[in-house]
């Protein structure tokens, strides 16, 4: 069965985001100010080929571990469908 997998990676709410900013910057030379805060990360999409939903996850979560995100600097959600 074939799975997809949505990663969303982010930065550590501990650790400064210079995309953020930078962004939450431009926001306000745009004369938006309602922001409070910006945090810029990524989405990932993976097709799994598994048995089951759970095996699917566990796969996307090791993807994860190993490649990316890095967990020092990083935090990350899998969800499957």
């Amino acid at each position: 069965m074939t799975f997809t997998a949505h990663i969303n990676v982010m930065p550590l709410k501990e650790l400064l985001d210079p995309q953020g900013k930078a962004v939450m910057s431009g926001l306000k030379n745009l004369g938006i100010n309602n922001v409070h805060d910006v945090r810029i990360g990524k989405h990932i999409t993976l097709q799994i080929d598994a048995a089951t939903k759970e095996e699917a996850k566990q796969l996307a979560e090791n993807a994860c571990q190993k490649l990316l995100a890095n967990q020092v600097m990083e935090s990350f959600e899998v969800s499957i469908q």
